[in-house]
């Protein structure tokens, strides 16, 4: 991949993987010698149900989407990744096809190792592999904790869930109050708590007429979080 002078080398990315956190720099150098650097165009999948598992990915730049289809059609989607997550790991590890989409939201870089690779990696590696495994463990507490939403929760209280939960981990105080970094579509947010993106626009803005949130353009601020966090009961 052609890049400018100066511009982040592999190695600079892979130190800013949450996996990698804490390793060596003789660790974080044989990692590197086994990935490859891919660019991803926005919209691109990496992989569909079905595909054989053959890497385990590293988001390095961009956002990808990690959703299926029901049989009627319908998306619904497990998680939005930011840069530093792994992903395709899972699969990969129970030696079963995909069983999920992953595509590119935007104009993406990514970290493909080849599955033997990996597997040798951890091997050699135990302290990757317990990082790896609390990891997989946060992630299926973050699906399971939405199935909950989508199975007990009405539309309003799903949503200021999500909101409550990007305020943890994307959020920044300001003075308004909590600004998210990450910026999700009216559709996105729709797919990821089971709802469609009109229920989702009309709720937004009676949150923001009762004073809760204020949006300008993608950009969301929770300004009363009390208040929103009394719609989850």
């Amino acid at each position: 991949m052609d890049r400018q002078q100066g511009a982040p080398n592999k190695l600079w990315y892979l130190k800013h993987i949450r996996l990698f956190d804490g390793i060596s720099p003789s660790e974080m150098q044989e990692m590197e010698k086994i990935t490859r650097m891919e660019e991803v165009k926005k919209r691109q999948p990496l992989y569909l149900p079905g595909d054989p598992s053959n890497s385990v990915y590293l988001l390095k730049r961009g956002r990808v989407k990690i959703a299926n289809t029901s049989p009627s059609g319908k998306e619904v989607t497990f998680e939005i990744l930011e840069p530093g997550e792994v992903f395709g790991e899972l699969d990969v590890l129970e030696d079963a096809p995909r069983s999920t989409s992953a595509e590119a939201l935007d104009d993406a870089l990514i970290c493909v190792i080849p599955r033997r690779d990996f597997d040798q990696y951890l091997g050699m590696h135990p302290n990757v592999t317990f990082k790896l495994t609390k990891l997989i463990g946060l992630r299926l507490g973050k699906i399971q904790s939405r199935v909950e939403d989508l199975v007990f929760r009405d539309v309003p209280a799903r949503l200021a869930h999500l909101l409550s939960e990007l305020s943890k981990t994307e959020g920044v105080a300001d003075k308004q109050g909590i600004r998210l970094k990450v910026t999700l579509t009216h559709q996105e947010m729709a797919n990821l708590i089971g709802c469609s993106r009109e229920t989702v626009s009309a709720t937004m803005g009676q949150f923001r007429d009762d004073g809760l949130i204020q949006m300008d353009g993608r950009t969301i601020t929770i300004v009363n979080e009390k208040g929103l966090s009394t719609l989850l009961g």
